[in-house]
């Protein structure tokens, strides 16, 4: 069958490989659509994301949804056979200090498809056929269909994103960068009751899937004269993963207010105003990942058929190359996805 490997930095490769066997307490499920995402090009681009770098092939992919094929064991509980699904990529070993303290996303021995963060690496769900715990199963809400199924692992990291900045409802809110990630923490935010959401990015055309997301303002980031820019927000979400979008919601965010950084900076040191944090004693907290946001991801996309808006092309695994390299320009896409359905398995 069909799989997407990454080998090194710029060696992606759509090789044939084992299907795999499900064991006891693990399920196959076969994938209809995986969301290519900005960490998934970090791998192929560089080689690694941030102080996770490759060490062996892996298969990419944690965006997943297909259908259930069948249970390792006739005990194991979960969806039937048939029911069409989304794959929580995560699995973590619920024994840590931060699993027993109710933070299982920070898990410090997570299991995280398609991750090179341990070694041997955690493959991947870019595969014709996978095989998984059976409780990072979910079976799809009524009237959700795979295609926006598909974005219920990069909503569910806007949404934690969004629960870290507080209570939002009736609040003024930045997200600076308009990809995949800064539309849905667009999305996530106005659906937790923001009043105002101003989204900056250099691209005309990511602002655009940006306002298609909900927002009400959109702001060239490169333009300091755009009549767009707020005088101040109450909450930040730095979604763009480079220094001076954290630069700029640091000094837009009023006194005593919230900024959350989500987009993975560079490796190593950024520079940031680390005096406002002192002298308008505002609140600087990561976000990574998610956990229980997972099921809150998938009811919010059986109710909002805008979500559809955001998916910009669907490429058959055979062409994965192409598809990476269109999610790669921001200037001609928001979110793609890999179809496996046609995908031959032997």
């Amino acid at each position: 069958m069909p799989g997407c490997v990454i080998h090194g930095a710029g060696d992606l490769r759509v090789e044939d490989v084992p299907v795999p066997r499900p064991g006891p307490g693990e399920v196959l499920v076969a994938v209809r659509y995986g969301g290519v995402c900005g960490s998934d090009l970090h791998y192929w681009r560089h080689g690694g994301v941030g102080d996770f770098r490759l060490r062996e092939p892996m298969l990419l992919g944690h965006e997943v949804v297909g259908t259930v094929v069948a249970y390792g064991s006739p005990d194991a509980r979960g969806p039937a056979a048939g029911t069409s699904v989304a794959v929580h990529p995560a699995t973590p070993c619920g024994v840590c200090p931060e699993c027993v303290d109710g933070r299982r996303n920070v898990c410090r021995d997570t299991r995280y498809l398609g991750s090179a963060a341990r070694f041997p690496h955690v493959q991947g769900g870019f595969a014709a056929r996978i095989v998984v715990p059976a409780g990072q199963l979910r079976a799809l809400p009524a009237g959700l269909g795979a295609r926006r199924a598909a974005l219920a692992e990069p909503l569910s990291v806007a949404l934690h994103a969004v629960r870290r900045a507080g209570d939002l409802a009736g609040r003024q809110v930045l997200v600076t960068g308009a990809g995949p990630i800064g539309c849905l923490v667009v999305a996530a935010a106005k659906a937790a009751g923001a009043a105002h959401v101003t989204v900056t990015d250099l691209l005309p055309a990511a602002l655009e899937y940006a306002r298609a997301a909900g927002a009400d303002t959109l702001v060239r980031a490169d333009d300091p004269d755009d009549p767009g820019w707020p005088v101040e927000v109450d909450a930040a979400v730095e979604a763009s993963g480079v220094a001076a979008g954290l630069d700029t919601c640091l000094r837009l965010v009023r006194r005593g207010g919230v900024v959350v950084q989500l987009g993975m900076l560079p490796q190593g040191r950024s520079p940031f105003a680390g005096n406002l944090l002192v002298s308008r004693e505002i609140e600087l907290r990561g976000a990574f990942r998610f956990d229980g946001e997972f099921d809150d991801a998938l009811r919010l996309l059986a109710a909002e058929p805008a979500f559809d808006a955001l998916v910009s092309a669907v490429v058959p695994v055979r062409d994965a190359e192409s598809a990476f390299a269109l999610a790669a320009d921001r200037g001609r896409s928001c979110k793609v996805l890999l179809d496996f359905g046609a995908a031959p398995v032997a």
